[in-house]
């Protein structure tokens, strides 16, 4: 087929940049994977069970587009409990199919083409493919290490034109492990009002923090209404494999976000839907358990990096941590391709998550204590080798 086929929009999407080495790796045998952003916890007994019931009840047909009602109501509830913010069952939430439609749905509800829209990073590489999707325009702010990749608000506004139409966040951050300051999100709050701004707000990793407030951004004064907030099971029951997420917000944005998913995927899968139901009601105690093993894993990873040489802040959410790599002489896109290939430790370079990556790589600690040792010690052979260079 020729390529005129092709839409020039789809022609000129970027490849992830961690599909690359996702590639790479299944290649190859022997490899300790640091690469891959999701638990590797299986999802909860009680939870399959709580499927495997709808199944045999016959829960294999459509929901309602914004997913069943009493998963609705069990979230509106679960929300207002953690962050006192209170959402309508029938009009201001919605199930999606995992946290990628979530947001999907909300850049192409809130974008029109030309309108910008201010991105922190690093971040999820997804972001500044779905904004260009969507038609509009990724504007990063590149995020310091110094100031522990925390949002920057003098940045930001130093970032806003006419054509701004509004800031995505997502913390804790994918990939730095950042967790937001309260007082820095409220001085980003005081910018939407004054611009007149909406929020995107990505908090797919809020129930794992480490020691720290997560700060829900449609909690703050008056940004219920300007803040569409996204989430999901996947990282925090481990249910990455079930695809299911949500978006909240006021209803006159959520029905849009609504009709759009209508029209792409009617409705996220019935079955997934029942399992995240008995992860709200029952999921606590699992949940807390993941947490207490990704802390003692973020700990061992963090001091043996900061050992070998490779400075590397304190998470506080997620389960990665963001290694500075530029004082060995090498690119992060060297470091790491360098580094799979001759220790066959599969890294992440921090450019594949925007400008504010330059000079680090990802590494995710949802993996074993065995696994992560290992990765040690190969990062300290090959570091020991450049210097040697």
């Amino acid at each position: 087929m020729r390529d005129s086929f092709v839409a020039q929009r789809a022609a000129d999407l970027k490849p992830s940049g961690i599909r690359k080495f996702f590639d790479i790796v299944l290649t190859m045998k022997g490899v300790v994977s640091l690469g891959i952003g999701e638990p590797d916890f299986t999802t909860p007994r009680h939870i399959v069970d709580a499927c495997i019931r709808a199944l045999d009840k016959g829960e294999t047909h459509y929901t309602a587009n914004a997913g069943l009602i009493e998963l609705r109501q069990a979230l509106s509830e679960h929300l207002d409990k953690l962050y006192q913010v209170k959402y309508d069952p029938a009009s201001e939430i919605i199930l999606t199919a995992g946290g990628a439609e979530a947001i999907y749905l909300a850049c192409n509800t809130v974008l029109d083409p030309g309108d910008e829209i201010i991105i922190p990073t690093p971040c999820y590489v997804a972001y500044q493919a779905e904004v260009f999707l969507a038609g509009g325009v990724a504007v990063e702010v590149a995020g310091k290490m110094e100031e522990n990749f925390d949002i920057n608000p003098k940045d930001i506004e130093a970032k806003i034109t006419p054509r701004t139409k509004a800031i995505l966040l997502c913390f804790p951050s994918n990939p730095s492990g950042a967790v937001a300051s309260r007082d820095k999100l409220i001085e980003v709050a005081k910018l939407v009002e004054k611009y007149n701004l909406v929020v995107i707000s990505d908090e797919i990793y809020d129930r794992l923090t480490y020691g720290v407030e997560h700060v829900c951004f449609a909690s703050l004064p008056g940004m219920r209404e300007r803040t569409i907030l996204l989430g999901g099971f996947s990282k925090s029951y481990a249910m990455t494999g079930w695809r299911i997420g949500y978006a909240t917000g006021p209803a006159n944005l959520i029905s849009v976000l609504n009709k759009i998913h209508a029209y792409t995927i009617q409705c996220a899968p019935a079955m997934a839907q029942w399992a995240a139901l008995e992860a709200l009601k029952n999921g606590e105690p699992a949940l807390a358990e993941m947490v207490k093993v990704y802390d003692r894993r973020r700990k061992l990873i963090v001091n043996g990096l900061n050992k070998i040489g490779l400075p590397t802040f304190e998470p506080k959410g997620a389960f990665y941590c963001f290694p500075q790599v530029s004082g060995t002489g090498i690119d992060e896109d060297t470091f790491s391709n360098r580094l799979l290939m001759e220790e066959k430790v599969a890294v992440v370079p921090g450019t594949a998550f925007g400008a504010g990556g330059e000079g680090f790589v990802r590494c995710s600690y949802a993996t074993s204590d065995e696994n992560l040792e290992e990765a040690l010690i190969r990062i300290e052979r090959f570091v020991k080798k450049l210097k040697t260079e």
